[in-house]
């Protein structure tokens, strides 16, 4: 039998709640303390885990404070310090040239607004969402690929089916189901859900907290899908 739409929002909540009491804590991976640095995070982070990234962050931050001393930057001596992350010639030219924006266009102040952000030079709406909402508490939604998994996987969306789905509209649907202060814990509970049990290959079913009412899971031959 075909799932309504408002039968889809009352699971999506029931299993949200669920999700709320497993992590009651949620917060951003990444270590911060200023705007720019969280910017700058966000943007190392691609390809790579937000775990590596903690690890040469504050070497990168103590050398190059501000947004006029990283645009200043001799390239080698950032190579240097985010080689351990792959990639790190041609991150550093993205830091470089994100920097060199930042100070000549906002005075070296991160924007914060989404238009500001993702006017920036490869900056875009997942990283200005992280922004938004860990820098700024501005209401904020990053989809990344545990995000993708997960609402797909849960059916939160229509297009679920989708190989390719497209993170705006993933965006637009699943906040248009919650409130707008939930939008950046909502967002952190399913990368961590992710990380932790929907595992992108071996979903851990067994002991997900969601397997009652997740419409993925097929239990085992000859057993409820009810744990309670």
């Amino acid at each position: 039998m075909r799932e309504t739409k408002s039968a889809r929002l009352t699971r999506m909540h029931d299993e949200y709640d669920i999700l709320r009491q497993v992590i009651p804590a949620p917060a951003c991976a990444l270590h911060f303390s200023n705007p720019f640095e969280l910017l700058i995070a966000t943007v190392l982070s691609a390809q790579t885990t937000d775990k590596r990234v903690n690890t040469v962050a504050p070497e990168l931050f103590a050398t190059f404070p501000t947004a006029r001393d990283l645009a200043a930057a001799n390239p080698a001596q950032v190579e240097d310090i985010i080689h351990p992350l792959g990639f790190y010639r041609s991150k550093t030219q993205h830091l470089i040239g994100l920097a060199t924006a930042l100070d000549e266009r906002f005075g070296g102040v991160v924007p914060r607004t989404m238009d500001g952000l993702t006017s920036l030079p490869g900056v875009g709406r997942k990283t200005a969402n992280v922004v938004l909402g860990n820098a700024f508490d501005i209401p904020g939604f990053p989809v990344d690929t545990h995000v993708m998994r997960v609402t797909g996987r849960l059916r939160w969306r229509s297009d679920w089916r989708s190989a390719h789905p497209d993170p705006v509209k993933i965006e637009k649907e699943i906040t248009a189901c919650f409130p707008p202060e939930e939008w950046t814990n909502l967002s952190h509970r399913l990368i961590l859900f992710g990380r932790a049990t929907c595992h992108a290959r071996t979903p851990d079913c067994a002991n997900c907290p969601l397997s009652d009412t997740c419409p993925s899971y097929a239990p085992p031959a000859g057993k409820s899908t009810s744990k309670h």
